[in-house]
């Protein structure tokens, strides 16, 4: 691996250097699963179950491609793996591992997690032509076989459809990482590598979710509620709406979150800690005078109009809410339910109101090249605050799972420190941009 490593760093292709035979990987081990019994979710620690081990790299199949990880970085699927929560994730290598012969090789023991990564290209299987040794790249998160009708007009539709490094075996969390080549995309020249690896699963599930007419197909002068804004997924839906023209309203939970939010453009910003919103009066009841004043403070922002797309990801604290707010004929697209998947809410509000609730999942190939294209460009931004080394990926992990972040937490993998891989020649563009890009590194 030092090889590989010196020939990144001096700038040159890792042409002709071998794959080496194992690398270290973050797994979680399939004799761990019962580990959290009988605990809240709050109360599993994922650096208990996160393990960097060395595991032998896996053989190259066609259409694939072993790539050198830089870095990477933490979302939210790895804190589910790591506490395995809602279900074990053995239980999806076992099942990929019945596909075929090639996918045996993803049911083993451990799972190497993590769903993002910048890199660069170690090796490449059979059939792969876009592709070669050095390219410089990321990778989008979407998995699938595309052998099924229902998948060629959308992806995320594919009954084969998986999350890599959540639903399939050897993820970015770690030295190398097999992937499929679609998944491939070019790293943008301007960023560093912590900085390209970050904005990967939340950015193209940001854009699904909000932007594409798979999801919100937001327009112009629309009010869109954002949840979270300020984080990991939030950060990109805000963005995505101040680029398109929308109006946001940006709900947060503290006043440094709304300093955040605001140095991106926001200018309409709810403070939950500071309204004290208790849309739930016990485990099992919820408060619809609480909605109510929720919706009266988003119409005291925005001159009286209620909410034309709401961004959903919280789930069971803030769903009733969601529907609520939503005004006559708009739109809840939901994701993730980081704080519960059970929704509850008043139908009556919903469908006398012709509102509509659709989900959303990732992004499929050509989504996630448009927002990939669109961080190349600068006109959408990394909202990396902090890294970690692979080592201290159970703390990474835990950071997200208790809400201490801002933005992404980023992994810094062979790179042996922050600020390497931007390319010379983008360094004028790199200048330009640069208050955007260390917007959440200066929090």
């Amino acid at each position: 691996m030092k090889e590989v490593l010196e020939a990144v760093l001096a700038g040159e292709s890792p042409q002709g250097i071998a794959v080496p035979e194992s690398y270290k990987a973050v797994v979680v081990r399939k004799d761990e699963q019962g580990m959290f019994e009988g605990l809240e979710s709050r109360d599993k620690d994922p650096r208990k179950s996160l393990h960097v081990d060395e595991i032998a790299t896996p053989e190259l199949g066609p259409g694939e491609a072993i790539v050198a990880v830089m870095a990477s970085s933490i979302n939210f699927n790895t804190v589910w793996t790591s506490i395995f929560e809602p279900v074990s994730t053995f239980g999806f290598l076992e099942r990929y591992g019945k596909l075929n012969e090639l996918t045996k090789r993803h049911d083993l023991p451990y799972h190497a997690v993590g769903s993002d990564l910048a890199g660069v290209v170690l090796a490449v299987g059979p059939g792969v032509s876009k592709w070669k040794v050095g390219d410089q790249v990321v990778a989008h998160c979407l998995s699938v076989e595309m052998e099924d009708a229902a998948g060629f007009d959308d992806a995320m539709m594919d009954p084969q459809q998986r999350i890599w490094g959540f639903e399939t075996n050897f993820g970015g969390l770690a030295e190398l990482a097999l992937v499929k080549s679609n998944q491939l995309m070019p790293k943008p020249a301007h960023l560093t590598w912590e900085e390209a690896a970050s904005p990967g699963l939340v950015n193209s599930t940001a854009y699904r979710q909000l932007v594409s007419h798979n999801g919100g197909n937001m327009k112009q002068g629309d009010t869109v509620l954002i949840w979270g804004a300020s984080g990991g997924l939030g950060s990109y839906a805000t963005q995505y709406a101040l680029n398109g023209g929308a109006i946001p309203v940006c709900v947060v939970s503290s006043p440094e979150k709304a300093d955040i939010v605001r140095s991106m453009g926001a200018e309409l910003v709810i403070d939950r800690s500071a309204e004290d919103y208790r849309f739930w009066k016990d485990e099992n009841t919820q408060d619809p005078k609480e909605w109510q004043r929720f919706g009266k403070k988003i119409r005291s922002l925005t001159g009286g109009e209620d909410i034309d797309i709401v961004f959903e990801h919280p789930g069971r604290e803030t769903f009733g809410a969601s529907v609520y707010v939503t005004k006559k004929g708009g739109t809840i697209t939901t994701c993730a339910s980081t704080s519960g998947y059970m929704h509850q809410y008043d139908n009556r509000y919903f469908w006398m109101n012709l509102k509509r609730i659709i989900g959303s999942h990732f992004a499929n190939h050509r989504e996630s090249w448009e927002a990939n294209r669109l961080i190349a460009k600068g006109l959408i931004h990394p909202t990396l605050s902090k890294s970690y080394s692979l080592e201290e990926t159970g703390q990474a992990a835990r950071d997200v799972q208790q809400n201490l972040h801002q933005g992404k937490v980023g992994v810094l993998c062979l790179a042996p420190e922050e600020g390497l891989g931007v390319a010379p020649e983008a360094q004028e563009f790199r200048a330009k941009h640069l208050g955007a890009i260390n917007r959440f590194r200066n929090v």
